[in-house]
Formats: C-alpha cells, sequence, structure tokens
C-alpha cells in the first residue's frame, strides 16, 4: 500500500510479534477493509525483541486466527527508532510493552502515541491483552475475544475523525471516548 499524507499509521506492538501484535494488526486490517478506510489507514506490528525477527505468527494463533476468517502471514520484526516518527499511534498490549515503548519514545510527543490496546474496547473490562503463548486453546480464543472488540472500538474512533464528503468531520453514532488519538497515557 502506498503511503499518502493524510493518511493514518497504527503499529501494534507486543513482546515477540508472533502471537497478539500480529494478530491485531490483521484483525484490525480486515475491520478497516470491511468498513471501507483500508485506503486511509495502514497498519503493521512489530515486537519488542528481535528473536523471532523474520517468521510468521506463532502456528497455533494462526491456526485460532485462520477458524475466525483471519490470515496472519505478517513477518516478525522488531520495534525501530523510526517507528516513532512513521507512526500516528503506536498500540501496546500490556503494561510492560507500555513502559518500554515509553523509554524507547525519543520525545514527549512521541510518548503521546503510545497507548494500550484495551483502552479502545468497548464491551470487555480488561486492562491487558495477555500472552496467550503458554495459554493453552482458551488463551489463544480469550485474545482475539479482546483483540477484535477492541480493533471495533478503535475503528469507530477512525471513522469518527474521517472528513465527510462536504469536508466537515463525519458524527458518529458511537462517539469516541475522550480523544485516545490525541492524548498521551499518564506516566506512574
Amino acid at each position: 500500500m502506498k503511503h499518502t499524507a493524510d493518511m493514518k499509521r497504527i503499529l501494534f506492538v507486543c513482546l515477540g510479534n508472533i502471537c497478539r501484535s500480529s494478530a491485531a494488526e490483521e484483525v484490525m486490517r480486515q475491520m478497516l477493509k470491511t468498513a471501507g478506510l483500508e485506503n486511509k489507514v495502514e497498519v503493521d506490528s512489530a515486537g519488542l525483541i528481535g528473536y523471532h525477527e523474520g517468521e510468521l505468527p506463532d502456528e497455533r494463533m494462526r491456526r485460532h486466527a485462520r477458524r475466525r476468517g483471519y490470515d496472519l502471514t505478517h513477518l516478525s520484526r522488531p520495534v525501530r527508532d523510526m517507528d516513532f516518527d512513521l507512526f500516528d499511534l503506536i498500540i501496546g498490549m500490556d503494561d510492560s510493552n507500555i513502559d518500554r515503548l515509553l523509554r524507547m519514545a525519543p520525545n514527549v510527543e512521541s510518548e503521546q502515541k503510545v497507548h494500550r490496546m484495551t483502552e479502545y474496547c468497548v464491551r470487555m473490562t480488561v486492562d491487558h491483552v495477555p500472552d496467550p503463548y503458554y495459554g493453552g486453546d482458551r488463551g489463544f480464543e480469550h485474545v482475539l475475544d479482546i483483540l477484535e472488540d477492541a480493533c471495533e472500538g478503535l475503528l469507530r474512533e477512525i471513522a469518527s475523525l474521517q472528513p465527510s464528503p462536504e469536508g466537515r468531520e463525519k458524527a458518529s453514532p458511537n462517539p469516541p471516548r475522550e480523544g485516545k488519538m490525541k492524548t498521551a497515557p499518564q506516566k506512574v
């Protein structure tokens, strides 16, 4: 996909980029396509470690995702310094991811791009996306449930920010919660 100046860019991040973030990337990509926004928003994913660089997502995650109609083909890569310049949103899956991303951020503007995936959940009340690596089948299904919910909320926010044909931003039937696209997470 060719990037344009008005295109939003979202990076999903987890530890190794073989389960949660790669699944979030594909779930979001499919939702954007269904909503007709695939040419307005670019998605990617990365990991905080490079141990799995160049590998496909974990076979178990691919199997569970495939059952829901998602084809996970992303090859793992680590977060790069330039990602803080390239992406508008950098979304971590848990506290450890958020803390590390905030430490990596080169400046305050970059810190403001870092958000938690579960901030966007619309039905589920969870504070993180757990790592399913050691959790068995139920763990992978639970992660996909959370990611679908959070991506739905993120999509609503993105859709509400899209200009209407008359040049005004569209009013959304489900307005975004308190401007996540613009605010920084609170440091504790």
